[in-house]
């Protein structure tokens, strides 16, 4: 009886024979010497250890996601269990699996968990590197996580992803605070030599699709531009472009697909309709507001929010909004720099108050409407004075 206990609880070593050719799911289950969460990043990653048992996983800390690094860190753990079979899981992103390639090569297990299938608690609200790394520990050594298929090299070169994941996955990294798609981008692009010609074809493509779109889209501008003198609202947009984060092509866009903005008796009408007011669910005495309604037209709606990420910079008249503004009215003029003076002052509150900066962003789009309405009012009486068909006494 003691020689049997003794045999279930025992730990198996990454070097057993028995952990080596065991399959997953098949024959008796691992015992493994301590559960490993990983939260991945490009260049970061999270750890945390679970201890057979119940007691509370450790944090680790983090370490630089590079080969060199996490091969030190596997050591380190191997050391620290004696050479025990460990367990490591992190979650299927663009990091790809590279990671898990070699956390297998080094004799030890890993899975690689679905995202989407990690149990939340209803109370959840804090997110940070640190409790994604804890929370995954302990889900992996309870056995909630459910862990996604790995292809082989093989067929992971089939999978044609975005430019950028690609390369993520084979460890080339443009460097972190530069531009992308700049012409110095596009060399080094060129440039990259992967070690399998299959792999190399695929980044080929993928340059090349790239060039494709951006050809296209440059073209469409193009049209754009020269149509816009015939346009009967042109001298609006000459006027919205006034303001901060709106160029010729965002003025067109937004009034193409709101139509006569005229039409709405005040902002807030026009905030309503871009679906940029919160949502309310109130019952009785209760008013509880959540998300944005994301009713209304959401080109025009993504459109405002890409804009409002200018106003995090300090409100100025650069060269650049000057020569933009030159065919604009003085009175779209003034109210450009009152929008640029608020919404700057709002961005910088809101994000030294804590605030999310995406929440932020969305919350100035909503303003900024506010002052596009105002623009428009204005100009629309004017430019149909100088529109009106002069009549013979």
């Amino acid at each position: 009886m003691q020689e049997c206990n003794a045999a279930v609880q025992q730990i198996e070593t990454a070097s057993s024979p028995i952990a080596l050719s065991a399959a997953s799911g098949k024959g008796a289950a691992k015992q493994y010497a301590a559960y490993i969460g990983l939260d991945v990043h490009k260049e970061t990653i999270a750890v945390a250890v679970a201890e057979p048992g119940r007691d509370e996983p450790l944090y680790r800390g983090e370490i630089a996601n590079t080969p060199k690094k996490v091969e030190r860190l596997i050591a380190q753990l191997s050391e620290a269990y004696d050479g025990g079979l460990l367990l490591f899981c992190y979650e299927a992103g663009p990091c790809g699996y590279g990671l898990y390639r070699q956390l297998i090569a080094s004799g030890h297990d890993c899975e690689v968990v679905a995202p989407s299938l990690i149990p939340q608690k209803a109370g959840e609200r804090i997110k940070t590197d640190r409790r994604d790394a804890l929370k995954l520990a302990r889900l992996l050594r309870s056995g909630d996580l459910t862990a996604v298929w790995v292809p082989d090299q093989e067929q992971e070169r089939k999978a044609r992803q975005q430019l950028n994941a690609f390369l993520l996955r084979h460890g080339q990294h443009w460097p972190k605070g530069k531009s992308r798609w700049t012409p110095a981008h596009e060399n080094w692009l060129a440039g990259l030599k992967l070690d399998d010609p299959w792999q190399q074809v695929v980044l080929q493509s993928d340059i090349d699709a790239e060039r494709a779109a951006g050809e296209r889209v440059a073209q469409l501008n193009d049209q754009l531009m020269r149509a816009l003198p015939e346009w009967s609202l042109a001298p609006v947009v000459d006027s919205l472009v006034a303001l901060r984060g709106l160029d010729k092509l965002a003025a067109i866009v937004l009034l193409a697909e709101l139509g006569d903005i005229t039409r709405f008796d005040s902002p807030k009408q026009l905030m309503a309709f871009l679906g940029l007011v919160p949502s309310e669910h109130s019952s009785g005495g209760r008013r509880r507001q959540g998300a944005i309604t994301l009713t209304g037209n959401s080109h025009a709606r993504r459109m405002l929010i890409e804009s409002a990420w200018s106003y995090r910079f300090p409100a100025r008249q650069t060269k650049h909004l000057k020569a933009k503004a030159a065919n604009a009215s003085p009175a779209a003029k003034q109210i450009a720099w009152k929008a640029q003076v608020r919404l700057c002052g709002r961005y910088r509150s809101m994000t030294r108050a804590g605030k999310n900066t995406k929440l932020v962003c969305v919350a100035i789009a909503r303003e900024l409407a506010g002052f596009l309405w105002d623009i428009v009012r204005q100009e629309r009486p004017r430019l149909a004075l100088t529109q009106a068909p002069v009549t013979g006494a």
